[in-house]
């Protein structure tokens, strides 16, 4: 009886071993065929058409922007919009971090020479909205689109072109 409790006590280790040996392998095998199909891709640039590229490319048609065909390089906004807005329960207190998106250097420099024209347009378009309208992200976008239709106008007025293709919000918060 004490040899077969000592056979059995000597068995387990090793089983412990083997399966723990099979498990390992098993990983290296499932990570190393894994690495293979992720490092075996194509070189070749997969062209993909998703819904943001399509409105990037359709919005200067649409709105007649003559901002010019360039880089895409992004005018980020001093500081955060802090505002309060009325709801229907009680009034909130929003903050929006917002870039503009420009083409090329001319536009980029005209941007930030305007800066406080933008800001001030863009604080005006942002306290006439609710904290209803905020809640959804149809009116977050309304939002987004009124606030370009502002400033462009604004800039068109001051530069004679639309310099800002679009405003993004980076940042948004309501209490």
């Amino acid at each position: 009886m004490a040899e077969e409790t000592s056979l059995e006590i000597e068995e387990a280790p090793k089983s412990k071993k083997k399966l723990i040996i099979i498990i390992a392998a098993v990983l290296l095998v499932v990570g190393g065929a894994a690495g293979f199909f992720l490092m075996s891709g194509s070189d070749e640039p997969v062209e993909t058409l998703d819904e943001e590229t399509t409105l990037s490319e359709e919005a200067p048609a649409a709105s007649g922007s003559s901002a010019e065909i360039g880089s895409a390089l992004y005018v980020a906004m001093p500081r955060p919009f802090v505002f309060n807005v009325p709801g229907s329960s009680r009034d909130r207190i929003v903050q929006i971090k917002v870039q503009l998106l420009v083409r090329g250097e001319v536009n980029e420099e005209t941007a930030k020479k305007h800066i406080p024209l933008i800001e001030g347009k863009l604080l005006s378009v942002f306290s006439t909205t609710t904290a209803d309208e905020l809640s959804t992200s149809a009116g977050k976008e309304t939002l987004r689109f009124t606030a370009l239709e502002t400033v462009q106008t604004a800039l068109n007025d001051v530069e004679g072109s639309k310099v800002i293709e679009r405003v993004l919000f980076t940042g948004f918060v309501m209490q």
